[in-house]
C-alpha cells in the first residue's frame, strides 16, 4: 500500500457513510502523514459531527472553493478496505446511482463505522449555585455536577423526556455546559482464560502425588481432574469449562493459582469456530459431469463468464466443488454466492463434509463483532472459500481465483431498500473482473439475460441434460381446480387427487413439500353482505389475516390490527376467508392427516439465527413428513426422500402483473418440481390450477426451458423489455397525493426532450401508497448502448437536483433503480 513521505501539505479524499454528492477533502496534518493509507480509516469532522470515513485518495490538490478542515486521527495501523475494493464501491455508486457514502455503508460491518456520540462536559467554574435554573435544567445540572460528564442516553433518561435538546442548549447558553464529540470504537475481540498445570507437576508421577496431596480439598481435586480430561480430549483447556465440569468456584481454581498449582492465561479467540482444515473429495463425476467440467475450462479460455445450464438433481454442485478445489490448491480464493440465507445453511454443511475449515459463511445474520472477524480473515487470505448471500461480494479478497453464483435467476440476488440497489449477479460479473477470476453462473432455470447473453457469444454456455445417476426428472400433473370448492365455498385448498397423493406418500413412509407463495391464514377477509374487504390504514393494501397470532397484519409495513368482528361498512358480522396461506394450509393438512408431523417454513416461522439450519436438519432427518412453504422452499435445497410436491395455486403464479411473469412461472414451478425424486424413484409434481391451458404449464410439464425461451424472446423485443433494453426505474415518494402527482409530472418534462421515446409514465404503481406515502413511478426502456444509458443517467441526476430547487418539491424523495427486476 502507498505511503507517502511527509511534505508541506498533503490533503485526502475520504468517503464516509451518508449519502452526500461527492466525497469531500480533509488537511492531513504533518504528524499524520506517515500514518495515513489509501483504505485506512481517518477521523473527520462535518457539520460538527465526528465520522471515521475511508481514505481513497491522498494527494496534494487544495480545493478551490474552500478551506478545508483537519484529519483529527488515522485510526488504523493497516488499511482495512483494500484498493480493489475501492474501486468496486466506485463502480457500484456510478452504475447504480447512488453514493459511494451509501455503498459504503452497506459494505462495512457496524463496528467499523463509527460515527461520533455526544458528551456533556460539566464547566467546573460554573460552580454549584444552581437557582436560577428551571427544574429540568436543576436535575441535569446536579447530575453533571456529580458525574462530570453525560451521554446523550443517559441525559434522556433522567429527564424521561422527549424534549432533551432544548434543555441542553440553555444550560449550553447559560454556561453550564459544554458538548464533546468522540468517536467509540465498537469492535471487542472476544477474550478467554485459558488453564494448565503449571510445569512442576508436567510429569504423570508429580500429578499422582499431587492429587493425594489434595485428599482433603476434593473441589481443588475435582478441578485437577477436569483438567487433565480435557486436555486429554481438547488438547487446550478453558476456565470456564474446567469449573463447570468439577462444579467448582472462580474461588477454589484461583487458590490453585496462587499456590503455583495451575496456571492462567487470558487469549484472544474466535467468536465463529472453524474446523480442521481439510480436502476431501472423495466422489467420483459422472461421464456427463466431467465432460461439463472440461467444457467450463475451455469455455473460460474464451469468455471471463460462463453460465452453467444443469437441469434440477443434475449434480451441478459437484462440479463447483472440483472447480473449487482446483482454485484452493492454485492458492486462490473462492467466492460461492447463493440468493438466500435458507440455501446457505445446507449447503454449508456439504461443503464442509469435504473442504472443513477452508469454508468460511457470510450473511445478515452474524452480529457487528463475528462480521469484523470474518472480515479480518478473508483480508488476511485465513478464509479460503467465501459462502454466503449477495452481501459477501463486499468482502476484502486479498486474491479471488473463483466466483461462483449459484440460482443466477433468483430475484432475491436484487437489492430493493436502501441504495445501493445492486444487483449481486451484475455487480459479481464486474468484481470478478477485477481480479481477472473466471466467474461461473448456475441455474436450472436461467434468466432471459443471461441465457440471451450465452447464445448470442457475450458468456460461455455448457450444459448438464441429465440428473445425476440417470433419474428421470419428476412428472407433472395438472388438476383443474374450476368445479372444485373447499368446504365453505371458497377455492379449494387440497383437492381430492392432492389428499390422495400425500396419503400414499405417507403410506410409503416418504415426504412432501407443499408450496403455496402467501403467508399467513387468509390473504383478506370479505364482508359476506356488502364485500367490504379491511385495509391498512397505512398502505393501499389488503390485510393478511394470521390466526396464530390472532392478528390482521400489513405485510408492507407491518402494522397490526385487532381481528374485526363488525364490517367497517355494514356493520355485519359475518367474514369470508378468501384464498388461503401457509397457516391456513398447515391447519388443513392437520385435520386430514392427524398422525402426520406437518412443519411451516416462511418468514413467519423461521426467525434467528439458526431457525432455518434446524428446520431444515429436521426434514433431512424425516422428522417431518410435509413441509409447507413460500418461496423459501424451492431455491436449491436438497431432500433426498421427497417423492412428492404440491403447487398449490398455479393461477396465482401466473396471474401476476408483470412482464416476467411467464419467466417467473416457469422458474418457481420447475425450481419446485426440482425438490422431488432427486434420489431413487421418480419424483412426481401436482399443480392445482383454473387456468389449465396456460402455455407455460406444458413447458415446465417437459421441463424444456428452450421453448419457453423461443416463446418469450420475440414478446421482449416487441414490447422493448430486456434482455433487449436496460430499465431504469423512477420512484417519486410524499406524503400528499397531490405533490407527489405535480413532481413526476414536472420531472417527466424535462425528461421528456431527450429520453420521452424510452419513457413510461409517470403512473400510480400497483401499491399507491406505502406507510402514508403516496407514490408515483416512471420507466425508462433505453437501448443496450452505453452512452446512451450513461447520458440518461447523467440527465436523471441533473434533474433530480432541479426537482428539489422547487420550493415545493424539496421533500419528494425520488429513488432510482437501474436494472430494475
Amino acid at each position: 500500500m502507498e505511503i507517502f513521505e511527509p511534505i508541506s501539505t498533503l490533503y485526502v479524499t475520504v468517503v464516509i457513510p451518508l449519502a452526500l454528492p461527492q466525497n469531500y477533502t480533509w488537511c492531513l496534518p504533518e504528524h499524520l502523514q506517515s500514518l495515513a493509507q489509501v483504505g485506512s480509516r481517518a477521523e473527520v469532522v462535518l457539520r460538527n459531527k465526528k465520522y471515521a470515513g475511508i481514505i481513497t485518495e491522498i494527494h496534494n490538490r487544495k480545493p478551490d472553493s474552500f478551506k478545508p478542515k483537519d484529519v483529527l486521527n488515522i485510526l488504523d495501523d493497516a488499511p482495512i478496505v483494500l484498493t480493489n475494493q475501492l474501486k468496486f464501491w466506485h463502480w457500484m455508486a456510478q452504475y447504480y446511482m447512488c453514493s459511494e457514502g451509501e455503498v459504503m455503508q452497506a459494505a462495512l460491518p457496524t463496528h467499523f463505522k463509527l460515527s461520533s456520540e455526544s458528551v456533556l462536559l460539566f464547566h467546573e467554574a460554573y460552580g454549584d449555585d444552581f437557582s436560577e435554573l428551571d427544574d429540568e435544567e436543576y436535575l441535569l445540572a446536579e447530575a453533571l455536577l456529580i458525574r462530570k460528564e453525560l451521554r446523550i442516553v443517559e441525559v434522556q433518561q433522567i429527564l424521561t423526556a422527549s424534549h432533551v435538546y432544548p434543555v441542553i442548549k440553555r444550560l449550553i447558553d447559560k454556561g453550564v455546559c459544554m458538548v464533546w464529540e468522540e468517536l467509540k470504537e465498537q469492535y471487542r475481540p472476544r477474550i478467554e482464560s485459558y488453564v494448565r498445570l503449571a510445569p512442576a507437576y508436567a510429569t504423570e508421577t508429580a500429578v499422582s502425588a499431587l492429587l493425594d496431596e489434595m485428599g482433603k480439598a476434593p473441589k481443588q481435586q475435582a478441578i485437577i481432574l477436569s483438567l487433565l480430561h480435557f486436555q486429554r480430549v481438547d488438547g487446550t483447556v478453558k476456565q470456564q469449562s474446567v469449573l463447570k465440569k468439577a462444579g467448582a468456584s472462580s474461588a477454589q481454581l484461583k487458590a490453585l493459582v496462587e499456590k503455583g498449582v495451575l496456571l492462567v492465561e487470558k487469549r484472544t479467540v474466535d467468536r465463529i469456530p472453524t474446523l480442521p482444515l481439510a480436502m476431501n473429495l472423495d466422489f467420483v463425476l459422472s461421464n456427463e459431469q466431467q465432460s461439463c467440467l472440461n467444457a467450463i475450462r475451455e469455455q473460460w479460455l474464451k469468455h471471463p463468464v460462463c453460465l452453467l445450464h444443469g437441469v434440477t438433481g443434475s449434480g451441478k454442485t459437484q462440479v463447483y466443488m472440483k472447480l473449487m478445489e482446483e482454485a484452493i490448491a492454485a492458492g486462490k480464493q473462492v467466492l460461492y454466492l447463493l440468493p438466500e440465507i435458507a440455501l446457505t445453511a445446507q449447503m454449508i454443511r456439504r461443503l464442509q463434509q469435504y473442504f472443513g475449515g477452508y469454508i468460511t459463511i457470510y450473511h445478515s445474520k452474524f452480529n457487528g463483532n463475528e462480521r469484523v472477524e470474518i472480515w479480518n480473515k478473508v483480508k488476511s487470505g485465513q478464509a479460503r472459500i467465501v459462502l454466503g448471500a449477495r452481501s459477501a461480494l463486499f468482502l476484502p479478497f486479498s486474491d479471488l481465483g473463483l466466483v461462483i453464483c449459484d440460482e443466477e435467476h433468483d430475484p432475491s440476488f436484487k437489492q430493493q431498500d436502501p441504495a445501493p440497489r445492486y444487483h449481486g449477479r451484475d455487480a459479481a460479473i464486474y468484481l470478478a473482473s477485477i481480479y481477472k477470476a473466471p466467474l461461473l453462473l448456475g441455474s436450472a432455470t436461467p434468466s432471459m439475460e443471461s441465457y440471451y447473453h450465452a447464445q448470442n457469444g457475450k458468456y460461455g454456455l455448457v450444459t448438464l441434460n441429465e440428473r445425476f445417476g440417470g433419474l428421470a426428472l419428476p412428472q407433472l400433473e395438472v388438476i383443474d381446480t374450476r368445479n372444485m370448492l373447499g368446504p365453505d365455498r371458497t377455492k379449494v385448498i387440497i383437492s381430492p387427487p392432492l389428499e390422495a397423493a400425500l396419503s400414499q406418500v405417507l403410506q410409503a413412509g416418504k415426504q412432501a413439500i407443499l408450496f403455496q407463495n402467501r403467508r399467513g391464514y387468509a390473504p383478506y377477509q370479505v364482508c359476506q353482505s356488502c364485500g367490504w374487504i379491511p385495509h391498512c390504514k397505512q398502505c393501499d393494501v389488503s390485510l393478511t389475516y394470521h390466526k396464530i397470532q390472532n392478528k390482521l397484519s400489513c405485510h408492507y409495513c407491518g402494522t397490526a390490527y385487532p381481528v374485526l368482528t363488525q364490517c367497517g361498512a355494514c356493520g355485519n358480522h359475518h367474514f369470508a376467508q378468501q384464498h388461503f396461506g401457509t397457516e391456513r394450509i398447515e391447519e388443513t393438512l392437520l385435520e386430514l392427516f392427524p398422525s402426520a408431523r406437518v412443519a411451516r417454513m416462511d418468514i413467519d416461522s423461521v426467525r434467528g439465527k439458526y431457525a432455518h439450519d434446524q428446520l431444515i436438519q429436521q426434514f433431512e432427518q424425516q422428522q417431518i413428513d410435509i413441509l409447507v412453504g413460500t418461496q423459501m422452499v424451492v431455491k436449491g435445497l436438497d431432500f433426498e426422500h421427497v417423492s412428492l410436491v404440491g403447487i398449490l395455486d398455479g393461477d396465482a403464479i401466473l396471474g401476476f402483473a408483470d412482464f416476467r411473469v411467464n419467466e417467473r412461472g416457469y422458474q418457481l414451478m420447475e425450481q419446485v418440481s426440482g425438490r422431488a425424486g432427486r434420489k431413487g424413484q421418480q419424483g412426481q409434481v401436482l399443480v392445482q390450477m383454473r387456468n389449465i391451458h396456460h402455455p407455460v404449464l406444458s413447458f415446465v410439464q417437459r421441463h424444456c426451458y428452450e421453448d419457453l425461451y423461443a416463446y418469450e424472446l420475440p414478446n421482449r423485443e416487441q414490447f422493448q423489455y430486456p434482455p433487449f433494453t436496460r430499465l431504469i426505474h423512477c420512484q417519486f415518494r410524499h406524503k400528499k397525493l397531490e405533490v407527489v402527482q405535480a413532481a413526476s409530472r414536472v420531472f417527466a418534462e424535462g425528461m421528456r426532450t431527450g429520453y420521452g421515446v424510452y419513457m413510461v409514465g409517470p403512473a400510480v404503481p400497483v401499491v399507491g401508497r406505502v406507510r402514508n406515502v403516496y407514490l408515483q413511478e416512471l420507466l425508462f426502456k433505453l437501448p443496450k448502448d452505453p452512452r446512451i444509458l450513461h447520458a440518461c443517467k447523467h440527465m436523471l441526476s441533473q434533474q433530480i437536483i432541479l426537482l428539489h430547487q422547487h420550493k415545493d418539491f424539496r421533500s419528494v424523495g425520488v429513488v432510482i433503480d437501474v436494472d430494475m427486476v
